[in-house]
């Protein structure tokens, strides 16, 4: 029986990847801050994990080698979106969503990789996002997070392919989730009494809510395919749910200039929506 390590798996993809590897016959691990959340199943081991703190990553991988001597796939799902103006959110908010989104990742990669090299295989999956690429208003911290993310996992991979252990990074474009809800609410916090950027933020919230975007792939959907890169016998360096997906990050990183028109002509047009 294989075994995958899921963390963020009280909600979302991570929930439906616990379940899904479970019920594809799996060893699985799932690590969230609320225990009580994530799916159960008779072959799932449900542990309590905060990825911002050292010493629950160090218990958690821990507790799960104390249960086995294998470790084949590590899935780094945990993650959220810290939105506001660049200009106003706190550092301790800044630094919490790099503690989530990276830092958490790096530490329990390097808390499964001797193990890992040891049985010469494994892979590290790491859940980005089309916004490790693009970028929109009010997500400077969150792209920055994932862009981090994407270029640590390339440099990882080159230094552990020899070994048999692949790096390999999801970018899941929109989602039928509460991401985007979220990650508005952390923007309303995070807005100062008067802020110039309210139009910004106003805008940002409409395209957000689906109204004038579709809301994308489900979170059933993007499981499918964490188990696609989790057990393609040829896995690629990155993994998209759809075309679309694809293709918007091929033009923001081979056409920036006319990313960032486009980008622009959008804010305009949804700031004179919401006036």
């Amino acid at each position: 029986m294989k075994t995958v390590i899921i963390t963020g798996a009280s909600n979302g993809m991570g929930y439906e990847a616990a379940l899904l590897f479970a019920k594809k016959g799996w060893r699985v691990f799932a690590g969230a801050r609320r225990v009580e959340k994530i799916p159960t199943a008779s072959n799932l081991t449900s542990l309590k994990l905060d990825v911002t703190n050292s010493i629950s990553n160090t218990e958690f991988i821990a507790a799960i080698l104390k249960q086995t001597d294998r470790i084949d796939v590590l899935i780094n799902n945990a993650g959220y979106g810290e939105y506001g103006p660049a200009e106003e959110i706190p550092m301790e908010n800044i630094r919490k969503q790099f503690e989530t989104n990276f830092f958490g990742a790096v530490e329990l990669t390097q808390l499964v990789l001797p193990t890992m090299r040891a049985q010469k295989s494994g892979r590290i999956i790491n859940i980005s996002s089309i916004g490790g690429d693009l970028y929109m208003p009010l997500g400077a911290y969150y792209h920055a997070t994932k862009a981090a993310l994407q270029q640590w996992s390339d440099a990882l991979d080159s230094e552990i392919k020899p070994f048999g252990v692949r790096s390999l990074i999801v970018q899941p474009g929109g989602t039928a989730s509460s991401w985007g809800a979220i990650a508005m609410e952390n923007a309303m916090k995070n807005l100062k009494t008067n802020s110039p950027y309210a139009p910004t933020v106003r805008a940002v919230q409409s395209a957000l809510s689906g109204e004038h975007f579709g809301t994308g792939a489900t979170s059933a959907d993007l499981a499918a395919l964490f188990y696609k890169a989790a057990t393609d016998a040829t896995p690629k360096r990155r993994y998209f749910h759809s075309f679309g997906d694809r293709t918007v990050v091929h033009i923001a990183r081979a056409y920036p200039r006319l990313f960032s028109k486009l980008l622009a002509f959008m804010v305009k047009r949804l700031t004179k929506v919401e006036k």
